[in-house]
């Protein structure tokens, strides 16, 4: 309940949704082109009548790897969901590679599935001047679909 906690008791502060609950998606670019004529569309009579949510949502919504140890490899694991009744598309645009990181992922419809997206990022320290032997990596990678662009935010600090 939003009015009481776990023990029963009133809450004294208001319980915060996130934002996927709310409706809003966070680190989104809507795209110019909404609607494309030659994507898949499901016309059965129970989907037809009705508003159907469309789009992706990733789970974790951004990434933040902590403290990495300089010339190792780290990956994680971000999942792509489709949300929609609709089956769509997406690619990544791959980050540069001074940042160190890198995305696998099999290419192709999602159908009311979701797509795991492998993030890899080989820890790295860039530039002469002295950080105090700490460097921080912000990056924010673009899955570009067709009704939105997506930002994953990626954050990470290499000793």
């Amino acid at each position: 309940s939003l009015l009481v906690n776990a023990a029963g008791q009133p809450r004294k502060e208001k319980v915060q949704l996130p934002l996927s609950l709310q409706g809003k998606k966070p680190s989104t670019i809507p795209n110019e082109k909404i609607e494309d004529p030659v994507a898949g569309k499901v016309n059965t009579s129970s989907v037809a009548t009705r508003q159907h949510p469309c789009g992706f949502h990733l789970i974790p919504p951004r990434l933040v790897l902590g403290v990495l140890k300089e010339s190792c490899t780290y990956a994680a694991t971000v999942i792509l969901k489709n949300v929609g009744v609709n089956y769509s598309r997406f690619r990544v645009k791959q980050p540069p590679p001074h940042t160190g990181l890198s995305v696998m992922y099999t290419p192709g419809p999602v159908a009311g599935l979701q797509v795991e997206l492998e993030i890899e990022i080989f820890a790295m320290i860039i530039g002469g001047e002295d950080t105090g032997g700490l460097e921080k990596v912000s990056h924010d990678i673009e899955i570009l679909t067709e009704a939105e662009t997506l930002l994953l935010p990626v954050r990470a600090n290499i000793l």
